[in-house]
């Protein structure tokens, strides 16, 4: 069992001037804090208190991912990757107890550094679907939520003959149709890695009949979500190369038009203060998306302007909201961090 730190640390800072979308005016870091919100646009007021406090729930992990929240039970799952473990965080109760093992390799042999699950979510069932790196594949629990076991049905594992990378951030259609990434960083030796089939990294839909369409391919697909009415697919791309976000119109269900730039970062990257890249990202019921990215959370408006930015202190990995989106719970390096919204 871990204990909860239950450390409070926030800070924050309020800009006086907006910022246009897509605009690349680094901010000025010097009088940031390490946690602290940074309000970038006045539309942020409406979502978040640039007072609210950022709280450490849980540390001394290797590198969490995937949170995921569960109403039933209200608590938070999230993977551990290095560790091969999802964990389950109770708020109430004040502590964390290891909830899967193993959670992504179900082997002995692996030899890389990211062997564990990483998106996890639940289906119109309720099942928990896991994003399982060392297994290379999208797998289902077989028993409820409630009575966790390491028993997986493979839900899919190759495209046209080729086993998949390691499948890594994925998210339901209102139909119940799975859109996922497919990045090369749960091979042992990621792009270089002779076990690697595919010769590019996928964005997929894996459709209710079983069939699994190949959406497009980006450098480094990681974090993707859909727009509250189903007509936007955003996608992350965690190359430091080119640092972004993109954005899909979804014009049937597996199939996407109108690729755009969304958000553009690349010139942050390395910059002091900027740790991590694009990775996980959810979007509220309004629309309004949260992406892991330099520095932290970013939050943006539907049209791609960045409203604010909640800064961890840490490389970021992805986030997740409680039932009624009034709590932000932050998957940052070996933490779990807490944010209020309004």
């Amino acid at each position: 069992m871990k204990k909860i730190t239950s450390i409070i640390l926030g800070s924050a800072l309020l800009l006086g001037a907006c910022r246009e979308s897509n605009k690349k005016t680094i901010p000025d870091e010097a009088n940031l804090a390490p946690l602290s919100i940074e309000i970038l646009d006045d539309e942020a007021l409406q979502i978040i208190d640039p007072k609210s406090k950022i709280e450490i729930l849980a540390s001394g992990f290797a590198w969490t991912e995937g949170p995921l929240w569960i109403k039933e039970g209200n608590y938070l799952l999230f993977s551990d990757i290095p560790n091969n473990k999802v964990y389950k965080l109770d708020p109430k109760n004040n502590d964390t107890v290891t909830y899967l093992h193993p959670s992504g390799f179900s082997g002995t042999d692996f030899t890389g550094e990211e062997p564990g699950s990483n998106g996890l979510l639940l289906n119109k069932e309720g099942e928990l679907v896991l994003m399982q790196h060392g297994n290379r594949q999208v797998a289902k629990m077989n028993t409820p939520v409630s009575t966790p076991s390491s028993d997986f049905t493979t839900l899919v594992d190759s495209y046209m003959g080729k086993q998949l990378n390691s499948p890594n951030d994925a998210t339901f259609d209102k139909n119940g149709n799975l859109y996922f990434t497919d990045p090369p960083y749960g091979l042992p030796k990621r792009m270089d890695d002779e076990g690697k089939e595919l010769n590019f990294q996928g964005i997929y839909c894996l459709m209710t009949n079983g069939e699994l369409i190949l959406l497009d391919s980006i450098s480094r697909p990681n974090g993707i979500g859909i727009s509250p009415d189903g007509n936007v697919l955003y996608v992350a791309n965690s190359d430091p190369e080119h640092a972004a976000w993109y954005q899909y119109k979804i014009s049937e269900p597996g199939k996407v038009t109108d690729k755009k730039l969304f958000y553009e970062v690349t010139e942050l990257i390395g910059k002091e203060g900027q740790q991590g890249l694009p990775d996980g990202l959810k979007i509220n019921s309004n629309g309004t998306l949260f992406a892991t990215g330099p520095g932290g959370v970013w939050i943006f408006n539907p049209k791609g302007k960045a409203l604010a930015r909640i800064h961890t202190g840490q490389a970021t990995a992805n986030c997740a909201f409680d039932t009624e989106e009034k709590t932000l719970y932050i998957t940052a390096d070996d933490f779990i961090m807490a944010v209020d919204l309004k």
